[in-house]
């Protein structure tokens, strides 16, 4: 169905042309689910880009074959191109909230497609399109369908760029992040739908994702990219028994779960490269625990293993006729040479911890919580007019998106808030922070140290603002497109900690791109120019900055590849240890709730449904929609 030879893709930029995918090749046939995966910025959503030709107006295939069906599709005229693309090649992108128009209702965009690629009009279109938003997992379909995208949650959106994508029954679907904005039922729900598509049509699958569960769930095939090349190719059943690549393993070493809680996860240290510069060594290699000299002696070829098995690694060289090259069992030489378990973020030096009053932080050594929560929650309710716009705008009901919660939180202690999108996880953050004032009647209290944030004073509430901070779900949106990342950072200082001078805030920008894995230039770029992994490992620097005592995190790890998601998870663990800083985690992310989360409160219709001790409440869940919404976590059986 599609073969890409060779793929090189180039971009310009001011000073210089990055090569952003470099000699990729692999092939996908029909009915087959063949997954990219690497960390972001190594190039899988420009490989994506290039086979839809979407490029951007600075960037072109600068080489190789891309086939569709046997045709060329790279000289392809761009009108022939239109009537390709939705009909035989769909693609989800990975930010819904840029790739849905603002002004279209949901409905609209997907009758568009509809009736640009299929016989169907009018009302027979309509009909589809509700159709095919009930079978994503869109609640009340036909209300929805004359809803705009702002009124929608992320994974609502997220469910609607599916449909929009499947609505002309496509052969082949790229799908970039299709479940990252999901929970874990609507997420196993969209797969399901996926391979029923696939069995009924023989659609083939691209699925671009950094998620390891949904790759061995779903892939015949991998190939495992890194710094705009491919470094191993693999049948999934063998990739995921024995990878063989030092990146493949890092990747698994760095899956958070139960059994590594209280320790530091084994985060890749440093960054991908910089993709605008010649290469004369291993991309890898500056941050490969079993690195050698050769390693730096020119750039190290595919080396074919065995059926179909390949690995780009100067160690593999001798092995590469023999099946049993390297097995898990034996350990590569070097790997174990110092500490994997990197400390993410030395630089932190740099960010004094603030003082604390006596009995802030919780008593680690006795073991119990403080007689005073840092954060108190009692039955709290956020509702919103539910309103009609015509020649009047009306009022006709009340939408009940929070409806009677209440949970406490200690300084240095994790709460998880989990459910499926549109329970009402977000509308409780955002109202506890009064990001919601004026914009929907709010009930009962939220205290920080014993204050009732909702009767504070606009000056109280801004003093208050230097102890609790937010990193929003979609970084795309909260990131302001005019300011450039410096200033980003610097803002939330500028605001609220204006006794900083300018050069101790030019430190802490420094020092916080390096926690977040970011190179320190990068603050000089606007947020464009990143991909979104690089995005909210932005936005989760502009919430340290200012010192806070509580971070509301809402899907912070969410649009994170596992290697950064360690050094994320790590660094959170870690500043709780130091400075107390309490969380209130907003995910559908089990793996990271199991590692980091002190307790779990389960959410469903606007209430808490179940609550208690992160363990206890996983492996003995008491009510039926927890145990309904554990059996759709996707597991990945780790080769070790």
């Amino acid at each position: 169905m599609l073969r890409v030879a060779g793929l090189r893709t180039e971009i310009a930029t001011g000073t210089a042309v990055v090569v952003a995918v470099d000699g990729a090749t692999f092939a996908i046939a029909k009915g087959e689910t063949f997954a990219l995966v690497g960390e972001s910025g190594c190039g899988k959503s420009v490989t994506a880009l290039s086979v839809m030709r979407l490029l951007p107006d600075n960037a072109r295939v600068g080489g190789g074959v891309i086939e569709i069906d046997g045709t060329d599709i790279v000289a392809l005229p761009e009108a022939r191109m239109r009537d390709l693309r939705g009909r035989r090649v769909g693609i989800v992108f990975q930010e819904p909230a840029t790739s849905l128009d603002p002004v279209m209702t949901v409905g609209a965009q997907v009758v568009e497609t509809i009736e640009r690629h299929t016989p169907r009009r009018g009302a027979a279109a309509r009909q589809c399109a509700v159709d095919w938003l009930r079978r994503v997992g869109i609640p009340e379909p036909e209300r929805r369908f004359h809803s705009y995208p702002f009124e929608l949650s992320g994974g609502q959106k997220q469910r609607v760029m599916i449909a929009v994508a499947l609505a002309a029954e496509p052969e082949l679907l790229i799908a970039d992040e299709p479940t990252t904005a999901l929970d874990v039922t609507i997420q196993a729900q969209i797969l399901d739908l996926l391979r029923e598509l696939q069995a009924e049509n023989g659609m083939a699958l691209l699925l671009i994702t950094h998620d390891l569960a949904i790759v061995a769930q779903m892939a015949h095939r991998i190939a495992l990219m890194y710094a705009g090349q491919v470094v191993e190719t693999a049948a999934a059943s063998v990739f995921f028994s024995r990878p063989l690549h030092p990146y493949a393993r890092g990747l698994f070493g760095a899956l958070p779960d139960m059994a590594k809680r209280g320790q530091t996860l084994e985060a890749i240290p440093g960054a991908v490269p910089a993709l605008d510069r010649s290469f004369t060594a291993c991309r890898f290699a500056d941050r490969c625990f079993a690195v050698r000299p050769d390693c730096r002696m020119g750039e190290p070829e595919l080396i074919p293993i065995e059926d179909g098995h390949e690995v780009r690694c100067v160690r593999y060289r001798a092995n590469a006729q023999s099946s049993g090259a390297a097995p898990w069992d034996t350990p590569i030489a070097g790997w174990d040479d110092g500490d994997p378990r990197v400390q993410v973020g030395s630089a932190t030096t740099l960010i004094p911890a603030p003082s604390r009053a006596a009995g802030e932080r919780r008593d680690e050594d006795a073991g119990h919580r403080n007689i005073a929560p840092l954060l108190e929650v009692v039955d709290y309710r956020v509702h919103f007019p539910v309103r009609t716009t015509g020649h009047w705008v009306t009022t006709h009901g009340i939408a009940k998106a929070v409806d009677g919660v209440s949970f406490r939180l200690d300084a240095g202690r994790t709460l998880a808030l989990v459910g499926e999108s549109g329970c009402g996880k977000t509308t409780t953050g955002k109202a506890i922070l009064q990001l919601l004032r004026g914009k929907a009647r709010i009930a009962g209290q939220a205290r920080l140290d014993g204050e009732d944030l909702g009767s504070m004073s606009a000056d109280a509430l801004r003093r208050a603002r230097r102890d609790m901070q937010i990193v929003f779900q979609d970084p795309h949106a909260s990131l302001n497109p005019r300011m450039r990342v410096a200033e980003i950072l610097e803002e939330g200082l500028l605001a609220l900690r204006p006794e900083i001078d300018a050069a101790e805030r030019r430190a802490r920008t420094e020092a916080l791109m390096e926690i977040v894995g970011l190179r320190s230039d990068a603050r000089f770029r606007y947020p464009h120019e990143f991909s979104g992994g690089q995005r909210q490992r932005i936005a989760i620097a502009r919430a340290l900055a200012v010192d806070p005592r509580l971070i509301i995190c809402d899907e912070p790890t969410s649009a994170l590849d596992v290697s950064v998601q360690a050094q994320i998870l790590n660094l959170l663990r870690r500043l709780q240890q130091e400075r107390g800083i309490a969380y209130l985690f907003i995910t559908h992310n089990f793996g990271v709730v199991e590692y980091l989360a002190d307790e779990v409160a389960v959410m469903t219709a606007g209430r808490i449904v179940e609550a208690g001790p992160t363990q206890e409440l996983i492996e003995h869940p008491q009510d039926p929609y927890t145990r309904t919404l554990l059996a759709s976590v996707p597991r990945v059986r780790k080769p070790y």
